[in-house]
């Protein structure tokens, strides 16, 4: 986003702590797990599920390799992902997704949001209010020392960009991909990880929605979705396990083995 950095507010907690305390019981909750409606959250954010499927999404740079018969198309398309640089040579690549992985975002005013974010939809600028989930942060700089991490979200560049500015301080995100990066399969963005250039036996997928890698399940952590748990710590669990997983030169030995033991 154009002069993000002066549209952007980044919110102490600690000056919100009291009244957000105060008003816990009445103030606009971000718990609400009920399908999301379309309208202005839909086209922002991620949206998992839909009723009516949207128009695919046009991204002549990177053709759709999957149609909505689930056949692959054999038209040859430029990787999502740069060549790996030199400091990832040889590490595996953590494709994590953002929305109620990472944090939750909503419309309605909170009082303890970690950050403010402007969004101009249809010339109308909006307020979008982002809570981090519990221990985000440790989780982020252990993955970036780790591996080779790449945001890929479904939601617009408008919105996640200026969220990962505030949120990602060690540059852990090598890449950042959104959804016109997604292919629109069935009436979800899914994350196609063939199409990153990358092999896929050193791919994992962290996300929240098991329609994001429906391609490629065995790649996948999955992750229960957060909305405003405080007391959270599904990031802190997982650094352990991806401190072990990091050593391993195929992730299915591992994954595939954690899938039938869960």
């Amino acid at each position: 986003m154009d002069n993000s950095s002066s549209i952007i507010t980044q919110v102490s907690r600690d000056e919100e702590g009291s009244r957000a305390a105060a008003e816990k019981g009445s103030s606009p909750s971000l718990s609400s797990k009920k399908p999301r409606s379309g309208g202005l959250f839909s086209n922002l954010f991620c949206c998992v599920c839909r009723d009516q499927p949207e128009p695919q999404p046009v991204n002549n740079n990177a053709p759709l390799l999957v149609e909505e018969n689930g056949t692959l198309s054999k038209a040859q398309v430029k990787p999502l992902l740069p060549p790996v640089k030199s400091k990832d040579a040889g590490k595996i690549c953590v494709v994590i997704d953002l929305d109620e992985t990472l944090v939750h975002s909503s419309f309605k005013p909170v009082n303890n949001a970690d950050f403010i974010i402007p969004v101009e939809i249809d010339g109308t600028v909006h307020q979008v209010y982002v809570l981090k989930r519990p221990h985000v942060d440790e989780f982020l700089k252990r993955m970036g020392e780790l591996f080779e991490c790449v945001l890929f979200t479904a939601s617009l560049a408008k919105y996640a960009d200026p969220v990962s500015d505030l949120l990602d301080k060690w540059g852990a995100f090598r890449c950042r991909l959104f959804r016109e990066s997604c292919v629109f399969h069935r009436g979800n963005y899914v994350k196609d990880l063939s199409r990153l250039g990358r092999e896929l036996n050193k791919v994992i997928i962290v996300d929240n929605s098991p329609a994001s890698y429906i391609f490629h399940p065995d790649n996948a952590v999955p992750v229960a979705s957060w909305f405003d748990d405080m007391s959270d710590t599904e990031l802190l669990d997982l650094i352990p396990f991806f401190e072990k997983l990091s050593k391993v030169d195929n992730i299915y030995t591992v994954l595939k083995q954690q899938g039938t033991a869960s």
